[in-house]
């Protein structure tokens, strides 16, 4: 067994990455911290990495669009705690990350000590919100459907969902998964009627509306 935790820190500012490395290193026993600038590297880290125990995951780096990254990620590793890092801290920013299977959420705007608060809170198995902010319930009835409808996906179904949303064709994802092209087309088969569209088209776009950026984020 691992002698301590071990991290992964996904976001494109190596200087935010440098204070989340900080306040993680704070938290001690930490065997490893692996850092990706990019969703790609990000994703190729958590493949890589079976023992990873969190992951910090910007919603705003190249590579991911808003919460599909986290939806992505979700869908290789289930097990492994995601927890969203991001300057979009509105309610309904963080209600979304935590439907759709982030452990936590951390504003871009936090302290070092709320930081590594909220990462201990995690690793301890609880859920970790900013504090102070009440989260409501989701008032758009399109995304309130659509979340329920991401959430009875498999995880593979997920995954599979998350890299149809990078433009790969079913041999592209049945070579990176390992599986024959035929199990591919079951997935998409069954993505298709869980979300309710009829085409791997209509099946991006539902997922571009949950996981767009409000805002084009400066950083």
């Amino acid at each position: 067994m691992p002698s301590g935790y071990t991290f992964v820190i996904a976001d494109d500012h190596p200087l935010f990455r440098g204070a989340l490395r900080e306040a993680l290193a704070g938290i001690g026993n930490v065997t490893a911290i692996h850092e990706a600038g990019d969703f790609e590297s990000a994703k190729a880290l958590v493949v890589a990495n079976e023992d990873v125990d969190l992951v910090l995951l910007d919603l705003s780096m190249p590579g991911a669009s808003g919460l599909s990254g986290l939806i992505s990620l979700r869908g290789i590793h289930p097990a492994v705690p995601l927890v969203v890092v991001s300057a979009h801290d509105d309610p309904a920013t963080i209600r979304r990350a935590l439907d759709l299977g982030a452990s936590g959420f951390i504003s871009k705007s936090a302290s070092m000590e709320e930081i590594r608060s909220a990462v201990q809170s995690v690793l301890a198995g609880d859920i970790a919100a900013p504090v102070g902010v009440d989260l409501g319930v989701e008032r758009d009835p399109e995304i309130s459907d659509l979340i329920k409808r991401l959430q009875a996906l498999t995880p593979q179904q997920t995954r599979v969902l998350g890299m149809l949303a990078e433009g790969l064709l079913n041999k592209q994802i049945a070579y990176e998964l390992g599986v024959s092209e035929a199990t591919i087309k079951a997935h998409v088969s069954a993505i298709l009627q869980k979300l309710g569209v009829d085409s791997r088209t209509q099946a991006v776009i539902l997922l571009s509306k949950i996981g767009s950026d409000p805002l084009q984020p400066a950083g």
